[in-house]
């Protein structure tokens, strides 16, 4: 009951070929792609902000921490 083979693998392969044809696989793969590609480029577009410094002027601000303690 370890890993699996590749002749398992194979199998299910096919019986999932089977089961959505290759027409509706492909489009799954297709929609997960523009749903990668756009997520990519929403994370590239705000990138820009966050590497300005907002309204810090770019400086870097020091600040201490302190942990509140729940009794």
């Amino acid at each position: 009951m370890g890993s699996f083979s590749i002749w398992h693998w194979l199998i299910v392969l096919v019986v999932v070929l089977l089961i959505f044809g290759t027409k509706k696989l492909r489009n799954i793969g297709s929609d997960l792609g523009g749903a990668v590609k756009g997520f990519k480029e929403g994370m590239k577009e705000d990138a820009p902000r966050i590497s300005e410094g907002g309204d810090t002027g770019g400086r870097t601000i020091d600040a201490e921490v302190k942990d509140k303690q729940h009794s």
